[in-house]
């Protein structure tokens, strides 16, 4: 093991200036056994780094190569496994776990043991030694403490100490010079010893010759040391004659560095003295425009919002330390406070004034509008106010109470403005949409807005007296309640949707002018932009929107965007309610009008919401699209209840029923009505629910007629809904429509195989006997020989139905199925087709059975196939 160790010293670890100081012989636990070195080394320059390297013998050659390294410090645990027996495994935990097997314990302890003294040496790092004896690291612990780490390790170090290349020259030198260096090594000693004593003594001959060299030098020193007694003697003179001079330098120094200091405090204090004249001195001219200035004038207005800047500046400017101190500061800042406070008074009066004259000025002008469908235009007034939004800008960042006092004075002014022009508009909006009276008479109003009030009274009355005609109108054919709406036309709907969308049209910009104006004059944000953080907010009713203690805080921008929508609330209070009521009045009407009114409201909410998801327009616009729908489900559901409750006539032919006649109209209304609708799905739910509905009640009333045969009832009303939705072209109902199809082509051909029945009965009841014999097993050419079934029962049975019989009774069921078929789905020549088709059917049904079982015999019916197309021609054309 020496031999490997100097080998990969030498080879290894020299070129890379590292010594090796220990050396263990692994393999890898668990796999083949490929041995490999893993050694302990430390490097030879400064600062020292330890590192475990793995090194490996070359697999083409007889020398060993250096595969991996690991740095000392990054190992965290040495596990030996075993403390107490004698085990040569071994780990240690790097960035991952090795495990290896020593060639035995003693190289594994060694190893161990030298790496637990690198680590106290070289890291002083926590290294946990796991399952290692006590007792061998006890062993690597000398009794000083400052040698515990250093003794093994240097002993280690010094087994070998390699020559370096001069020593290796000087050696090779004498060894040259002396022949038999090498076979005699004692003669060599001796001849080294030898010329050893000759230097000595040539050494100690030259220290002894220098003696004299050295007392010829002492006298020397001696004499330069009196030639610098002498010198100090003239410096001392000198430095008392300096003396004097120094004293009046110093005072003439000292004097200066007063004169400097006067000076530079002289500056300091102008520039003091500068920075508060400069900064908090405010022009006459401004605290002119404060006491006394015009606010009612564009030029006063301007005047005063740059003394109010000027003051804020004053008031705001960063004092230095120390300037708080000064009284003639304090007096400044107090009059500054007092010019504030009285400027702020009497801004908030002149703004309240502004405020209850505006309200009185808008009232005059509400008598024009009461009769028009507008509402009066507040743009002139916001344009007034607008001059003093900086003004208010400045309130709010001085005395917050008064802005909140301003903002709740002007909720509380507008709110009542506003709710009288908004009730007024929405009376107007009612009466036009009932159009009782003529225009000219303005129904009644003469610019009265008490008679708005006492006309619109009879809306309900009006309601009601139209729900009871429509229902009285449709009860003669089908007790449907006020489903039909025969009794309003098209004219009357679109009058409706476009009163409608004129009140949506109007609320709409006077909204938006409103929240921009409130967010423009009140200096609020409309979209969150700047931070800050609200410190109280009570509830609208209450007065107060937000609060905070100091009047230099500002309300964040989130909290800015809820006072803006806190004050459209308050001051538009009524839109919402007045909406419902307008909503309610419609429905009343004509419950068809809920269409309308979702297919309206829905593109307000959508453009709303997209200008600002959370404002009070799109909030209220929201709200109310909500009970719109809700209408729209009702109408719905009242439709499909009535549908429910209908009662057919006895006497009379069912026909067409009345829903489904209502939902072809309800579809072309909705279809029209929701072209390219944001809220198509709730239409199609919509349709859904009521073919469902239609589909049950008409198979209902199909199973309760007595009149008319249940085949006819489902062929005519699915035939309908067929070419209902074949013309629409509903994407949501191509189920259905293939549904109807289906269930219009089979009771077609039920109804006429049921009536075909009728014609040639004793015919049909001997072939069904024919056939009924074939089926128990009898061969068709032997039914003739059946007692019941031969050649001359049918002969006679043919001979009672001759063309002329077959013709009349052709015609009878001509006049039977015109009866059953009502006029004005007009489906009488297409059963008399698909009749006359069956009829041929059965005849060559006929002819096949005689030939096929009478064979030879002759027989034949006394008409043809070409008799039977000129029969039913004939009767079609009679008729």
């Amino acid at each position: 093991m020496t031999a490997i160790k100097h080998a990969l010293q030498r080879d290894i670890f020299t070129p890379n200036d590292e010594r090796l100081l220990s050396i263990v012989n692994v393999c890898k636990a668990g796999k083949k056994k490929k041995n490999c070195f893993l050694c302990a080394t430390v490097t030879t320059e400064r600062p020292v780094q330890v590192k475990v390297v793995k090194v490996k013998k070359s697999d083409k050659g007889d020398f060993y190569k250096r595969q991996i390294a690991w740095a000392l410090r990054d190992l965290a645990v040495v596990d030996a496994k075993d403390a107490i027996k004698e085990n040569p495994e071994f780990d240690l935990h790097f960035e991952k776990v090795y495990k290896w097997v020593a060639s035995s314990t003693a190289e594994k302890n060694a190893f161990i043991s030298c790496i637990w003294k690198l680590n106290q040496r070289y890291l002083r790092k926590k290294i946990d030694f796991v399952n290692v004896s006590s007792q061998l690291l006890e062993e690597s612990v000398p009794s000083g403490e400052n040698q515990s780490v250093t003794g093994g390790d240097e002993e280690s170090v010094d087994e070998y100490q390699e020559l370096n290349a001069r020593e290796e020259q000087d050696i090779e030198i004498m060894m040259e010079g002396c022949e038999y260096a090498i076979s005699n090594a004692e003669a060599f000693a001796e001849k080294l010893s030898r010329e050893l004593q000759v230097l000595d003594g040539a050494n100690i001959q030259s220290i002894m010759a220098s003696e004299k060299q050295v007392n010829i030098l002492m006298k020397l020193l001696d004499e330069a040391l009196k030639e610098v007694d002498q010198i100090e003697l003239k410096l001392s003179s000198y430095e008392e004659m300096l003396q004097s001079v120094k004293e009046q330098m110093d005072q003439i120094s000292e004097s200066n560095h007063l004169i400097h200091l006067s000076n530079t405090n002289n500056v300091k204090l102008l520039s003091e003295i500068e920075f508060l004249v400069n900064h908090m001195d405010l022009a006459k001219g401004h605290i002119k425009a404060l006491q006394e200035g015009d606010l009612a004038s564009s030029r006063g207005i301007e005047a005063c919002t740059n003394a109010a800047d000027a003051l804020l500046q004053c008031m705001n400017v960063a004092l230095r330390p120390g300037h708080d101190m000064l009284l003639a500061v304090k007096q400044q800042q107090q009059r500054f406070s007092d010019l504030r406070e009285h400027f702020a008074r009497r801004l908030a009066s002149h703004l309240n004034n502004v405020f209850v004259q505006q309200g009185h000025d808008q009232s005059s002008t509400l008598a024009q509008h009461s009769v028009e469908l507008t509402l009066p235009n507040h743009h002139p007034f916001h344009r007034d106010l607008l001059r003093y939004a900086k003004l208010m800008e400045w309130l709010k960042s001085t005395d917050y109470g008064k802005y909140e006092g301003l903002t709740k004075n002007y909720m509380d002014y507008l709110s009542r403005l506003y709710e009288r022009e908004i009730k007024d508009f929405f009376e107007v909006a009612k009466i036009k949409m009932t159009g009782t009276t003529k225009e000219s008479k303005k129904f009644g109003l003469h610019g009265s807005s008490g008679k708005l009030t006492g006309s619109t009274s009879s809306l309900n009355k009006l309601s009601v007296q139209s729900s009871g005609n429509r229902r009285s109108q449709s009860s003669s054919l089908l007790d449907m309640g006020n489903m039909s709406t025969s009794d309003l036309d098209v004219a009357d709907r679109t009058k409706f949707d476009k009163i409608f969308e004129q009140v949506l049209s109007e609320l709409e910009p006077l909204c938006l002018a409103e929240q921009d104006f409130i967010s423009k004059f009140f200096k609020l944000q409309q979209h969150p932009s700047m931070p800050g953080t609200m410190t109280e907010a009570e509830d609208m009713d209450g007065g107060t929107l937000s609060r905070q203690p100091n009047s230099g805080t500002s309300l964040s921008a989130s909290s800015e965007k809820d006072m803006i929508r806190q004050m459209m609330t308050k001051i538009f209070r009524c839109i919402e309610p007045e909406l419902n009521n307008l909503i309610a009045l419609g429905d009343k009407i004509d419950s068809f009008n809920s269409l309308y009114m979702l297919v309206k409201m829905s593109h307000h909410v959508w453009t709303a919401q997209n200008v600002d998801p959370a404002s009070f327009l799109s909030t209220t616009l929201g709200n109310v699209l909500v009970t719109i729908k809700r209408n729209f489900d009702k109408c719905i559901s009242n439709q499909i209840r009535q549908m429910e409750e209908v009662k057919i006539s006895k006497k009379s032919k069912v026909g067409i029923l009345p829903f489904v006649a209502e939902f072809e109209e309800f579809a072309g209304l909705a279809e029209s009505i929701f072209k390219n609708a944001e809220r198509r799905g709730d239409l199609d739910k919509a349709y859904t629910k009521l073919i469902r509905g239609v589909f049950v009640n008409v198979e209902k009333v199909a199973n309760e007629s007595q009149k008319t045969p249940r085949d006819v009832v489902m062929m005519e009303n699915f035939h309908h809904i067929f070419a209902t939705l074949s013309r629409l072209k509903i994407s949501c109902l191509e189920a259905e429509k293939k549904e109807a199809k289906q269930k219009y082509t089979d009771h077609l051909q039920s109804y006429v195989i049921y009536s075909l029945g009728q014609p040639l009965e004793k015919l049909n009841h001997f072939f069904e006997g024919v056939e009924a014999r074939v089926a128990q097993g009898i061969r068709e050419e032997e039914v003739s020989y059946q007692l019941a079934f031969n050649k001359q029962e049918l002969r006679k049975v043919i001979k009672e139905y001759p063309g002329k019989e077959v013709k009349k009774g052709l015609d009878n069921l001509y006049k039977k199925v015109d009866k059953h078929l009502c006029e004005e789905e007009n489906l009488l020549q297409v059963v008399w087709h698909s009749m006359q088709d069956e009829f041929i059917r059965q005849y060559k049904h006929f002819e096949g059975l005689i030939a096929r079982c009478y064979p030879g015999s002759g027989v034949t019916m006394e008409f043809t196939i070409q008799d039977i197309l000129d029969y039913c021609s004939s009767i079609a054309q009679s008729h």
